[in-house]
C-alpha cells in the first residue's frame, strides 16, 4: 500500500471534484454535523466518487471543550451521525466515522468526558443498526487523545490534528501511529480558478483509514 493523498475543507467539492483529482488528490474528508452548510450531500458525495476521489467523514459541532463530552452528548452525536451516514449519504457499513475532540485536552478529561462520550457514541451506533455491525468509530484529536481512545478500544481509527504543540502529538506523528495526519493549512486552486482554503492531510501507508465511496 501506498500513502493516499487527500485534504479537508468545510467547503462544498462538487464542482471541484475533477480538478481535485487532476491535482493529483485521492480524498476528500468533509463534515456530518448540526449545520447543513458545511455537511456533505449525496450529490457532493457522488461528484467525488465519480472524479475517482474516496471520501471519509468526521462528525464535529462544538467539541472544542471539555465541557461538550458527556455520554448523553455522545448518544446524540452518534444517532445523528448514523441517520446522515445511512439514510443521506448511504455510507458503507465497515467504513468509517470520525468523532473530533478538537482541543487539547487533559489526561483528566480523557478520563471523565471523553471517554463517556465515545462510550455514547458506540451505543447510539449499537442501538441505530439493532446490535450489528455498522461504521467504525475514529477520533480527530492530540496524540495523547488518540492514543488513549485507541488504547481503551473506544476508538478504532485515529486522525491526527495538525496542531503539534498539543499533548503527545509530534511523539504520535513521529512514530506515525496515526492512520490519518493532517498538516498545515494551504490554498489551491479549484475549479474555474476558484481558490479554496484547505488542510493537506496523508493516509497511513499501511493502514486502512477508513475511506469510502458512493
Amino acid at each position: 500500500m501506498t500513502a493516499l493523498r487527500g485534504l479537508d475543507t468545510a467547503i462544498e467539492l462538487t464542482r471541484h471534484a475533477g480538478a481535485l483529482r487532476s491535482q493529483g488528490y485521492d480524498f476528500a474528508m468533509r463534515y456530518y454535523s448540526n449545520n447543513a452548510a458545511k455537511n456533505l450531500s449525496l450529490g457532493e458525495a457522488r461528484a467525488l466518487s465519480q472524479a475517482g476521489l474516496q471520501m471519509g467523514v468526521v462528525w464535529e459541532t462544538t467539541g472544542t471543550h471539555a465541557g461538550y463530552f458527556t455520554r448523553a452528548q455522545g448518544l446524540a452525536d452518534g444517532a445523528q451521525a448514523f441517520r446522515m451516514a445511512f439514510e443521506a449519504i448511504g455510507q458503507p457499513f465497515g467504513s468509517a466515522i470520525y468523532f473530533a475532540v478538537d482541543y487539547d485536552p487533559t489526561q483528566a478529561d480523557l478520563d471523565g468526558g471523553i471517554s463517556n462520550y465515545f462510550t455514547g457514541v458506540h451505543a447510539a451506533l449499537y442501538v441505530a443498526n439493532e446490535g450489528a455491525p455498522s461504521y467504525r468509530v475514529g477520533v480527530y484529536g492530540s496524540g495523547l487523545c488518540c492514543g488513549a481512545l485507541l488504547e481503551r478500544e473506544m476508538a478504532a481509527l485515529s486522525w491526527l490534528s495538525q496542531s503539534s504543540g498539543f499533548a503527545g502529538s509530534r511523539r504520535y506523528a513521529e512514530q506515525k501511529l496515526y492512520d490519518i495526519i493532517q498538516m498545515l493549512p494551504a490554498r489551491i486552486v479549484g475549479a474555474d480558478g476558484i481558490v479554496l482554503s484547505i488542510d493537506p492531510d496523508a493516509t497511513h501507508p499501511e493502514k486502512d483509514a477508513g475511506l469510502f465511496s458512493v
